[in-house]
């Protein structure tokens, strides 16, 4: 690993089976790594130590990632947190990205990926990679979740900011019902529900209403874009 080798990283894991998955992957990327299993330590670690980031599951005895996350922001620790949860859930990401989470990956994942996250995060952090996505007249971003059209925010619920996200990632490219489902709702599709048609009906309005250029658009019988500039 090239960017970011030698920095270490601190892992807050209960889990030994996962805790080593997660060193043995990230010592094998070229970084230094210090394990814990426990929330308390884990602030008493980031006050001793300056660490390059955290990757920090939720789950813990005791006190929780969510706590230990509170606690580091609350005491404006700039620290990088990347956060581990249970797959669905949704509720927990969305909680974590409020308290101040730089990213997450929901179980399971690869290391691979989370090392790809933390290369990331250090490039937002060394001013490499933009933290703001736009599009048109649209501004989103990245680290404060706010959204701009035209110069007026625009007010979204943690999954309508999921889903907008998502399709500004590539302008054009139609999304199908099965991708945003998987991807912004961490589950499979399935066939009966309208929660995609729903939550797009929502953005669409929030988005578009009152704009003479419409954003989101429709592919009958595939899924859903965001027009190209």
């Amino acid at each position: 690993m090239q960017n970011g080798s030698g920095k270490e990283i601190l892992v807050v894991e209960d889990e030994p089976r996962i805790a080593k998955l997660i060193s043995d992957g990230l010592i094998a990327a070229g970084l230094k790594v210090r394990v814990c299993g426990d929330g308390e330590e884990a602030l008493q670690l980031t006050t001793a130590h300056k660490f390059a980031a955290a990757v920090l599951d939720i789950m813990l005895p005791g006190r929780d990632g969510l706590s230990v996350l509170r606690e580091l922001r609350k005491r404006s620790d700039g620290l990088p947190v990347i956060l581990l949860t249970a797959r669905g859930g949704l509720e927990d990401r969305l909680t974590g990205l409020d308290a101040g989470a730089d990213d997450y990956l929901t179980k399971p994942f690869s290391v691979e990926e989370l090392v790809a996250r933390l290369r990331a995060l250090w490039r937002r952090v060394e001013g490499k990679a933009p933290v703001v996505r736009q599009h048109e007249d649209v501004t989103l971003d990245l680290v404060t979740h706010k959204v701009v059209r035209a110069g007026q925010p625009v007010e979204l619920t943690g999954r309508e900011y999921d889903l907008l996200e998502l399709l500004m990632r590539s302008p054009g490219r139609v999304f199908t019902r099965t991708e945003l489902c998987e991807q912004v709702w961490d589950y499979h599709f399935d066939p009966g529900t309208n929660v995609v048609d729903v939550c797009i009906q929502r953005l669409r309005r929030k988005l578009d209403d009152g704009h003479d250029e419409k954003l989101i658009r429709t592919v009958r019988g595939v899924g859903y874009s965001l027009k190209a500039g």
